[in-house]
């Protein structure tokens, strides 16, 4: 006997139609699994033995083939033991194949016949609907399956259930579509005494979405302030979510069948390792870069992170992406995140601090900051100052606005760039370039000679003409300007790369 059930493999989030072939066949008794199998998979035949004998049914005494179709690609998870399972049960004639042939199947079995939890639920269906395929998980991801609008989904607790529900025994209840995880509440910007510079610094970032890097002693707030950057950040769209919450499905990180609707905030430790920033390990899982997509990623502490980890974000800065390669797979995660740096001007934290004094300056500042490449920084469209806020400012200073307020003007500077960029492939000013970016800066005469001035006298790189024209057309949006002046391209200047030489 042969039968067939669908599944999916994955390459980052993409996915690979894949069909579990099971033959019994004459024979001495025994159980393969070919397709180029993980050990994890190899693993199944225990798994789905054991699952068997639990709700009473016996492995047929002849040779059992499970073939993994196409067999030149890499089958890694515990998701395969369900359509195994399956593929299995319609060939001993348990159950109906040609109603389960129209399944894609994803679930992991337990020794007593429990269907639990696997990563990937939600991109396997969606997989699964653009095969015109029904979809068959466990009971627990069944509400997350519903996100991919699949007509079709049986979400069950056990591989008995489900025999019974196909031999119409009992019926399994179609899953329930819990409510995406609400926004939650967000730090308040209005926490942060003073510091105007760098609050304003914040609001282009979130406006343009640029890259921003912070410059200050320990206890000046940069934290404090990249915390409450999500805030005051555009609402995600329906497509981004579902880009997200995707990523995180595959990561294992995706709970309670609720979609990713908050931008995500990835906060590293500097320690972290290039695998777990870029991505990769055994199975090439999403790192912190691709976690961060369309969010935040805040490195604190920046030069103390290794420098080739540093150096493996400038791929993703510039394309969105990052492609994993390892000797077997090459894997490609969305990376569109908005990076947030921050550092002190030295090794020990208080150059140019008053009441303190750094003993090696401004060797101390120098040695420190060349930990960081040029090229790297180049991709950051802004660097502020954030000096300390002494003692007696915290009481006397009032509070500033707040995120809500914040939010307001960068939603209005966002909808202004949607517009502009409709039907392009990019949707912030952060992400244009070249030809496009000077189509759409709309330069007036005396900003275009301030640049140029700038330009020369500052020995600006292409690039660096880039950003500041970047950084402006922002600036110009959030005064709901349509030229860029001579004032946006001075407050752009004003917030270039900051170097500390003791003076």
């Amino acid at each position: 006997m042969l039968s067939r059930i669908n599944t999916v493999s994955f390459r980052g989030i993409d996915t690979i139609k894949v069909t579990v072939e099971v033959q019994i066949a004459r024979g001495l008794p025994s159980f393969s699994i070919v397709g180029l199998a993980d050990k994890a998979v190899a693993e199944s035949k225990e798994r789905v033995r054991a699952a068997m004998e639990a709700i009473g049914l016996a492995l047929p005494s002849s040779r059992i083939t499970v073939n993994l179709a196409p067999a030149d690609v890499t089958k890694e998870g515990s998701y395969f033991d369900l359509p195994i399972a399956l593929a299995l049960l319609c060939a001993m004639n348990v159950l109906p194949a040609e109603e389960l042939c129209r399944y894609t199947v994803m679930g992991e079995l337990g020794l007593d016949g429990r269907i639990a939890p696997v990563s990937g639920i939600l991109p396997g269906a969606v997989a699964a609907n653009s095969y015109d395929n029904g979809f068959i998980c466990p009971a627990v991801q069944g509400s997350e399956a519903l996100w991919s609008n699949n007509p079709d989904i049986i979400a069950a607790p056990s591989l008995l259930d489900l025999i019974n529900h196909f031999k119409g025994v009992a019926f399994i209840a179609p899953p329930e579509l819990k409510t995406a995880e609400t926004a939650g509440l967000y730090l308040d910007l209005k926490d942060v005494k003073g510091q105007e510079t760098a609050k304003r610094a914040l609001e282009i970032a979130a406006a343009g979405g640029h890259n921003l890097l912070m410059i200050g002693p320990p206890g000046s707030g940069k934290s404090m302030l990249a915390a409450r950057l999500p805030g005051i950040l555009p609402p995600m769209t329906a497509e981004e979510i579902l880009e997200v919450s995707m990523i995180h499905s595959v990561a294992g990180l995706l709970k309670d069948g609720s979609l990713i609707t908050k931008r995500p905030f990835r906060d590293p430790h500097h320690s972290a390792s290039m695998p777990a920033l870029t991505g990769g390990g055994l199975k090439a899982k999403p790192g912190e870069v691709s976690l961060a997509h369309r969010g935040v990623l805040f490195l604190d502490e920046l030069p103390e992170f290794q420098r080739a980890t540093l150096e493996a974000l400038r791929q993703p800065l510039e394309t969105g992406k990052v492609t994993v390669a390892r000797a077997n797979v090459h894997v490609t995660y969305p990376a569109r995140f908005q990076l947030v740096a921050a550092m002190n001007p030295c090794r020990c934290g208080y150059l140019g601090v008053p009441g303190h004094e750094c003993q090696r300056a401004p060797k101390c500042a120098a040695e420190y900051q060349a930990k960081l490449s040029g090229p790297l920084l180049d991709r950051i469209d802004l660097h502020v100052d954030v000096p300390s806020v002494l003692p007696y400012q915290l009481a006397q200073l009032p509070e500033g606005e707040t995120s809500e307020t914040v939010a307001k003007r960068v939603l209005k500077a966002v909808d202004i760039q949607r517009t502009r960029y409709q039907g392009l492939p990019i949707s912030r000013n952060a992400e244009a370039d070249g030809p496009l970016l000077e189509s759409v800066a709309a330069l007036d005469a005396p900003g275009q000679t301030c640049l140029i001035k700038a330009a020369e006298q500052m020995n600006l790189s292409a690039r660096g003409y880039h950003r500041i024209l970047r950084v402006a057309r922002t600036i110009a949006d959030l005064a709901g300007e349509e030229k860029i002046t001579v004032a946006h391209i001075s407050e752009a200047l004003s917030l270039r790369r900051i170097t500390y030489n003791g003076a």
